[in-house]
């Protein structure tokens, strides 16, 4: 039966938001603060996949208070989950055997991390989804969307939400629900980074028509918890360099918080070239180096998680609206790379959202494009922050990571004392991370240390910790556009790169007992959301869609 043949109830409300991150709940929230200073009702639902609010939010996390402030100015009073402000960092450049402390005052003002926090913002989401129901919003966890719904003259008029029980085969069980139609004067895309829905609204609507191609990085962290005496509450630390080459982008995170808690984790670029890189190991061989192992020393490891990064900045920023609704945070793309954030900018943009859908509403409008949305956000903060560092990402990709850094840094130091103008103008991303994928007869296969146990594991045990599940049976929900791609195109020519780049152990190429005949295997019970399938898959051949509601990881303190 087809989706358009299922009967199923639907539900109106004002506004519908797709997402209970930083930019939907913010968004959620300042839409009531408008209705009560006008004296007005309005109606708002969000949905969110993950089995409660914050199950599937993993940053860093360090947060830059800035919005808040604006949304919610007494949000220390209100007990607002960030505790450690940042009181000591270190920006370090590692080598196989060494390192080098870079000097802080080289640096741009704009990395520095003076008024910042470190924190959960998987807690902080919850605890705005507790201040978004204090003030009427409805919050439904645990409801994957799965569709979109359309008015006749093509704008989007809401979304599928709430399928459940149907079997691997794709046959409806005993349990089957068919879900609800949830339908909104307007409709905010809050999924994150490379939402599935987002796709679909971009390629249908043309939204990244004149945009450079989108650029992701993975991010792969863990949680720490470490004794007493190596507890350095309010350190942050940053590197460079080893164990990735000059010609693969990124860095690491450490940071001190809570209660002796050490959130440790590698950024890797996905444009790098060499197929056989596995960024889950590269991280573990980082922890290995004696600037990043001092701080782990006799602790344990608590919690797992990884993550697609947008990393396209200014430049591949698509059109931020379309008929019916809009796109927020990091499905619009609005991560600062050099300053490692992006809540800040994801809150900022559900609130000018809010604030253009609430002066819509008021004048009697329904189901068009709210422009105003993206003119505010463009002549906003969000706009300056972003400018800035336009052309860091560029200049990485250009000139490597030690050449590219220091050209970028001169660059951001031009960009912020001379009002954004920049010696580079605005370089522009010449390719997916897709394309960047080299061939593998040209790279030589990387060697991984085994896990020892202690600082370094495998994935399957790292998965474990992310408290990942998913029903068994239902269909997967990593699809193949070809089913052949994996090994008739894939494997000989990159090696099959899907059983390396996924952090989760969800591919794999399996062989007879005569190490013959290959065949591909997806393990999607495994999957932690990250997106980088969709992201890296060199055939573009893997489509990540979402399964039944409540699926996933469930991050506790990420």
């Amino acid at each position: 039966m087809s989706e358009d043949a299922i009967e199923r109830e639907a539900m109106e409300y004002d506004v519908v938001i797709v997402g209970a991150g930083p930019s939907g709940l913010a968004a959620a929230i300042r839409l009531k603060q408008l209705a009560a200073t006008a004296g007005t009702e309005i109606s708002v639902a969000v949905l969110e996949k993950g089995s409660e609010v914050g199950a599937h939010i993993l940053s860093g996390a360090l947060i830059d208070p800035i919005a808040l402030h604006e949304l919610i100015p007494d949000w220390q009073a209100q007990g607002a989950p960030l505790e450690t402000p940042v009181t000591e960092e270190r920006m370090v450049f590692l080598g196989p055997q060494g390192s080098l402390d870079l000097p802080m005052f080289a640096l741009p003002k704009l990395m520095h991390n003076a008024g910042v926090y470190i924190a959960s913002l998987a807690n902080v989401c919850r605890w705005l989804a507790a201040q978004a129901e204090a003030l009427g919003v409805e919050v439904y966890p645990g409801m994957s969307v799965s569709d979109l719904v359309f008015h006749a003259d093509g704008g989007v008029k809401g979304v599928v939400a709430g399928v459940f029980g149907v079997g691997r085969d794709g046959r409806k069980k005993a349990d089957y629900q068919p879900g609800l139609e949830l339908h909104g004067k307007y409709v905010f895309i809050g999924e994150g980074a490379r939402g599935s829905l987002a796709k679909v609204l971009k390629e249908r609507f043309g939204l990244s028509a004149d945009a450079d191609p989108e650029k992701y990085g993975l991010g792969i962290k863990e949680l720490w918890q470490v004794p007493a005496e190596v507890f350095k509450p309010g350190l942050v630390q940053h590197t460079v360099g080893w164990p990735l080459d000059d010609k693969t982008g990124g860095g690491s995170f450490l940071y001190h918080f809570g209660d002796r808690y050490v959130a440790i984790g590698l950024v890797t670029h996905l444009d790098y070239a060499n197929p056989w890189l596995s960024p889950f190991d590269e991280f573990q061989r980082l922890k290995l180096h004696p600037e990043v192992a001092k701080h782990l020393r006799g602790g344990t490891r608590v919690a797992y998680g990884a993550r697609a990064v947008v990393e396209g900045g200014l430049q591949s920023l698509p059109k931020l609206y379309f008929p019916g609704g809009v796109l927020l945070g990091d499905s619009a793309g609005l991560v600062n790379v050099p300053r490692i954030k992006g809540s800040h900018n994801a809150m900022k943009s559900g609130m000018l959202a809010a604030e253009a859908a609430f002066a819509a509403i008021q004048a009697g409008r329904t189901g068009d494009s709210l422009a105003e949305y993206e003119e505010a956000l463009r002549t906003s903060w969000v706009n300056e922050d972003l400018s800035r560092v336009r052309n860091a990402k560029p200049l990485l990709a250009r000139l490597g990571t030690f050449l590219g850094g220091a050209v970028g840094v001169f660059d951001m130091l031009c960009t912020s004392a001379l009002g954004g103008w920049s010696p580079f103008g605005t370089l522009h991303h010449k390719k997916s991370d897709a394309a960047a994928t080299g061939l593998a007869k040209d790279f030589k296969p990387i060697t991984y240390p085994k896990p020892d146990g202690v600082l370094t594991f495998d994935k399957l045990s790292s998965v474990f910790l992310s408290a990942t599940n998913h029903e068994e049976d239902q269909p997967s929900h990593l699809k193949l556009k070809d089913p052949s791609i994996p090994i008739s195109v894939n494997l000989p020519r990159y090696g099959e790169p899907a059983r390396l780049y996924c952090p989760a152990g969800v591919y794999e190429v399996l062989y007879d007992e005569a190490g013959q005949n290959p065949r591909f295997q997806i393990n999607f019970q495994n999957c932690v959301h990250c997106k980088t399938c969709d992201i890296k898959d060199p055939s573009q051949n893997i489509v990540w869609t979402t399964p039944e509601g409540g699926g996933g990881p469930n991050y506790p303190n990420m």
